[in-house]
């Protein structure tokens, strides 16, 4: 297979699918599929192909190749997960191959994405004619552009809750992403993003002084990727709170926060929990001192990590007095009952708060 015939995808996790674009297109010279959207289809193909046992978001990678190899793409990338998802890239290329799928199979956790040498002599792989000059140009960018989608999804998760036109958010970050996925360069993604950053901070707002904060903490993706966790955030909004979460792209790949974060939770977890367990236990520290009246743990049905920092994140709630719900989500989740949990959590943490609906 030549590298004009190559067609590369990632599995989806939040929006980062238009920074892999640009570095694949723009960088490596390869054309990139950005993969469907994650519907319940989805996780049906991943959970008929997949070990009963195995985390969600292994199932929802599944799904993901699959759909994306039912379309034009022919080299699938593993996506970083920091925790066994890292080395479950292996498995699913292996149970595709035994399905009668061909393709490559690229491991990006291999790779030293803060080294261009180290990021050339990987991707020559799929690219022999690889040009170092257009890569030492196209990483910076492909790191601008996780910045601002992370800085607007911020952005987003703080308001949402308060639009006046229901709707408008959604419409306009929509509509930005679009035009993303067609930019050339670092000079069109600065006008790009500042001309939206005006359009998100333009939209009317209905916000009252003081509002209820929430924490969003958990596996790194099942936090990030929003139909694995429901789309929680947005249902938190919709009773008018103020989301926050820490764990994206931006603070665990590019300023490498983990260790400040380890750092806080030091008090609690001397040692390592395995993944992102102890920054989970330091975003909640995070998150009850700076005010938030609750927080909310996400994880995968079976993640070892965060279920070893549950009893932790409860002597957290204690000294903090701030209740933390936990989540477990598989294939069989049922969106009614989180629904129902998310309710009477808010109503407690409204009560606590002594604030009116």
């Amino acid at each position: 297979m030549t590298h004009k015939e190559i067609v590369a995808c990632f599995p989806h996790m939040a929006n980062y699918a238009y920074a892999f674009k640009y570095i694949c297109e723009q960088g490596f010279e390869v054309k990139y599929l950005i993969p469907p959207p994650i519907t319940r289809r989805t996780l049906e193909l991943g959970s008929r192909t997949s070990p009963d046992y195995v985390c969600s978001p292994f199932k929802y990678c599944m799904g993901c190749y699959l759909e994306a190899l039912e379309l034009v793409a022919n080299c699938l990338m593993q996506i970083y997960g920091g925790c066994r998802l890292n080395y479950y890239g292996e498995l699913n290329a292996r149970i595709l191959r035994d399905m009668g799928y061909e393709f490559e199979f690229f491991d990006m956790v291999a790779v030293n994405w803060r080294s261009p040498n180290d990021i050339y002599e990987h991707f020559k792989i799929i690219n022999p004619d690889l040009s170092m000059v257009k890569i030492a140009k196209a990483v910076p960018v492909t790191f601008k552009i996780i910045e601002v989608l992370d800085e607007f999804e911020d952005f987003i998760r703080h308001n949402v809750g308060f639009e006046v036109n229901d709707g408008d958010f959604d419409a306009t970050y929509h509509e930005f992403l679009n035009k993303l996925e067609n930019i050339a360069d670092g000079k069109e993604l600065k006008e790009l993003s500042q001309e939206y950053r005006k359009k998100l901070h333009d939209i009317p707002l209905n916000k009252p002084a003081k509002t209820i904060k929430v924490g969003m903490v958990g596996d790194y993706y099942t936090v990030q990727e929003p139909f694995s966790n429901y789309f929680m955030e947005k249902e938190l909004a919709k009773f008018g709170m103020e989301v926050y979460r820490q764990m994206n792209f931006t603070n665990s790949i590019i300023h490498n926060q983990g260790r400040k974060k380890e750092k806080i939770a030091k008090r609690y977890a001397k040692y390592a929990l395995g993944a992102t367990a102890n920054s989970t236990i330091g975003e909640a520290i995070t998150f009850a001192r700076e005010g938030c009246a609750g927080i909310i743990q996400v994880k995968s049905f079976g993640c070892m990590p965060e279920i070893d920092a549950m009893p932790i994140l409860q002597n957290v709630s204690r000294d903090y007095g701030v209740p933390i719900l936990h989540f477990s989500f598989d294939s069989q989740t049922s969106e009614t009952g989180v629904r129902t949990r998310l309710e009477a959590f808010y109503d407690m943490v409204e009560a606590r708060n002594g604030r009116k609906a």
